[in-house]
């Protein structure tokens, strides 16, 4: 058996956080991102990668953050306009996040709409003001302003898509949609039909019908050119979002499609997308799917696929052709309880936060599932060698759950489901050695053992577990309970301060592990040793015998309660979270902490090591869910290959000195920044005559003659270098007042210069009266002639 990597270091890989908390969504045309609006910030994701690739609007005191009314996209993703609490309109490119324009909106108050024509030379801003204003955004000034006939808050902001008609659909709290010519201000036409706010807005490709819907529970079909409603659709829920299938779209195995049928899509409060046939009033297909109330939905014709957020602040996308969910991104992880690695090779991880759902992440896009199943939320995951597939759930509606992964398609579905505990689940565990039972303890201070089915398979869905064993094992809340990897015992932990361990066979206690001043958070048994380790909101980690319950070891360094540990490199380190945000590694031999890491801003509730032990993941309090990898190695391989360059430099400096090419050797000196070095070169090149100084001066590069500068400002310091530093000075100040030189922070640098090269001054001045009042009284001790 290979010796364990020892790890002493581990870099984020990814850090994923909250991007989405409510409000509006961008889909660029492509398909390709996802803009999302998160307080005063816009997050660029990436739908391919899962990951957010910008953010606008970015903040160093998060106190100096400007909330963000409203945002909108250009169609050819190259500008975003958004509207601040601050009044201000804020212009910026998407990719690389630049700050492009700021102008004042004018308008009173804020505002809730922005479009864009599809040249990107017309804005339209709808304001809480009962006004739309028309901008130019080559001068960035307001050439219209469309007022007294909307009322109230503009809630539909929409450019007809027919350019050449110069047309801006409108609506506000009086329910009605208003047409205008932008380039006239003249209102064209106003529909009238509905009776409560109008959420939405969409155009036939025929360029006559549009569909509006709102929140009085129907879509209406208009005639564009005759001002009319041509139906009346109820669709019995409020409608945030709607769009017009192009006619170009089959439904494939759906309907059979005529060519004068208009179809639209809709969703709201029921949370699913329906299909609809405008003109006969007809209800085509409804999606199946139990989840939040729908926000916002958008179509792209180029995927033939539509995006819905939902007011939980997860985006999924589907496709319209079988209405397949394509991708689903979780916004807002809200508060991370537990998490596990799962599938053959850890490929995903399951997330159990302040949800009754379970968040189930493919790794390499981070796209996510959700497995639903429990009523309440989940507290507590697990998972176990004997079968990577296999996971178990529990929660605060007093259930455990058994979970399956499928090999072939990746997804995940509840086997079985048993409840026999009084109070919230608090932990589970399953066995190690064999997938044959389960343990878990709870509120109600009970252990509880249970019989796992012999055969279990993905098309399983009823199955009942059974709890065969039950003892009460402590006297306050149980946090934690673990089995040993031979699965002959089992460890608990509980706020009364206590560890106690149980044999397997019934459920025997065997001992009780004393010590801990305050409530205990984790157990685990150690892979190799006979050994149990705790943690404790005593801020301490302890290491306690198995064969004579004694404390083993004390691990102290934590400021605040450790709420999770585990081991890791076959049991010789142990890493820990605690309450205060951070991760420390300890040498389980030396009982010292070999490293910190220190990125999340709250309490780490949730640690999982990956099956490798290559990668780590944490999550907390703060919505973080991060991603470590053991850079170990690469630290260890690139401070050996900086050792042997530093030994190669060394010889060739040391050959270019004995060969007397000392503006090759200054070079080298000067870019190994070695300043004594460089100052023994300066003095052999001095030797040579102050006329070669300047010239090899001259020779440099400017980066090099920066470096140069500030070694002669640390040479200055010393009154016995002092002498070398102001000729190299004197020579670098003649290069910049020629203009061939221009040092970069130079103000710092005359800052520390200055104050030396005055005290050498004044040295010097004092050393010359000195001189000249020993001449002279060498003069006059002379005998006169």
């Amino acid at each position: 058996m290979s010796s364990p990597n020892i790890k002493e270091a581990f870099s984020v890989e990814a850090k994923h956080s909250p991007f989405f908390t409510g409000g509006n969504i961008e889909w660029s045309q492509d398909g390709d991102y996802v803009l999302c609006q998160n307080v005063g910030k816009i997050e660029v994701l990436s739908v391919n990668k899962g990951i957010v690739i910008q953010q606008l609007g970015v903040t160093e005191n998060p106190e100096d953050e400007d909330v963000i009314n409203s945002f909108t996209l250009s169609d050819d993703f190259t500008q975003v306009i958004s509207h601040h609490k601050s009044g201000l309109f804020k212009m910026w490119s998407p990719l690389d996040g630049k700050l492009i324009k700021v102008w004042k909106s004018i308008h009173l108050g804020p505002v809730p709409q922005i479009a864009l024509t599809s040249n990107n030379e017309i804005m339209a801003s709808g304001g809480a003001d009962s006004s739309v204003r028309i901008w130019n955004l080559q001068h960035h000034s307001c050439v219209l302003n469309l007022k007294g006939v909307m009322q109230g808050v503009t809630s539909v902001l929409k450019f007809y898509p027919i350019a050449e008609k110069n047309l801006i659909f409108a609506s506000g709290d009086d329910t009605k949609i208003h047409c205008w010519d932008y380039t006239t201000s003249k209102l064209e036409k106003s529909f009238s039909g509905h009776f409560s706010k109008v959420t939405c807005l969409s155009f036939h490709d025929d360029g006559i019908h549009m569909v509006s819907s709102g929140r009085d529970k129907v879509l209406i079909l208009w005639d564009i050119e005759k001002g009319v409603s041509i139906r009346v659709l109820p669709v019995f829920e409020s409608v945030e979002g709607t769009f017009i299938i192009p006619s170009s779209f089959i439904f494939p195995n759906i309907v059979d499609k005529k060519t004068d049928s208009i179809y639209a899509a809709s969703a709201g409060e029921k949370g699913t997308v329906d299909i609809w046939e405008l003109k006969k009033g007809a209800k085509i297909y409804s999606q199946v799917r139990d989840g939040p109330s729908i926000t916002r939905l958008l179509f792209n014709p180029k995927l033939k696929a539509f995006c819905f957020a939902t007011n939980d602040n997860n985006i999924i996308i589907h496709s319209l052709e079988n209405f397949e969910c394509l991708k689903q991104f979780v916004g807002n992880n809200d508060e991370i309880l537990d998490i596990v690695y799962i599938g053959d090779g850890g490929t995903h991880v399951a997330v159990a936060t302040n949800s009754c759902d379970i968040k189930l992440y493919e790794l390499t896009t981070m796209s996510c599932q959700l497995l639903k199943g429990h009523s309440e939320i989940v507290l507590s995951l697990a998972t176990t060698p004997a079968n990577l597939n296999l996971m178990a759930s529990s929660g605060k509606d007093n259930t455990v759950k058994l979970w399956l992964m499928c090999k072939e398609t990746k997804k995940m579905s509840c086997i079985a489901s048993g409840m026999r505990h009084t109070m919230s689940i608090a932990s589970i565990a399953f066995s190690q050695a064999s997938a044959t039972f389960l343990t878990s303890v709870s509120q109600d201070q009970c252990l509880k053992y249970w019989d796992l089915p012999n055969k279990i398979s993905i098309n399983d869905s009823d199955l009942s577990l059974n709890a065969t064993n039950t003892v009460m094992a402590h006297s306050k809340d149980i946090n934690c309970v673990t089995v040993s990897p031979n699965d002959k015992l089992i460890a608990t932990a509980s706020q009364d301060k206590t560890a106690k361990l149980w044999d397997t066979d019934g459920l025997k206690l065997l001992g009780v592990f004393n010590g801990h001043r305050r409530g205990v958070w984790c157990v685990k048994f150690s892979p190799i040793d006979q050994v149990l380790l705790t943690s404790s909101a005593d801020c301490t980690i302890k290491l306690w015998s198995l064969k004579d319950l004694s404390c083993l070891k004390t691990f102290e360094g934590h400021e605040s309660s450790v709420h999770r540990a585990e081991f890791i490199s076959r049991g010789m380190q142990i890493i820990t979270s605690s309450a205060d945000g951070l991760l420390k590694i300890w040498s389980v031999k030396t009982s010292e902490c070999i490293t910190t890491l220190d990125e999340h801003e709250k309490r780490v509730w949730a640690l999982a090591v990956s099956p490798n032990e290559e990668k780590l993941i944490s999550g907390g309090s703060d919505s973080f869910l991060i991603i470590w990898r053991d850079v170990t190695q690469e630290n260890r391989d690139k401070l050996n290959s900086e050792r042997e360059q530093m030994l190669l430099d060394d010889q060739k400096l040391k050959n270019l000195e004995e060969s007397q090419d000392l503006i090759a050797a200054l070079r080298l000196a000067l870019k190994l920044e070695r300043p004594f070095k460089v100052l023994g070169i300066i003095e052999n090149i001095i030797k040579t005559g102050d006329t070669n100084l300047h010239d090899s001066i001259q020779e440099l590069k400017p980066e090099y003659k920066d470096s140069l500068l500030n070694c002669a400002s640390t040479w200055n310091m010393n009154g016995k270098h002092s002498h070398i530093a102001q000729l190299v000075i004197n020579a670098l100040l003649k290069e910049i007042g020629s203009g061939d030189f221009e040092a970069t922070g130079l103000p710092t640098t005359l800052e520390t210069l200055i104050p030396y090269t005055d005290r050498h001054f004044c040295r010097l001045t004092k050393l010359l009266q000195e001189l000249h009042l020993m001449k002279y009284t060498a003069i006059r001790m002379k005998p006169h002639t």
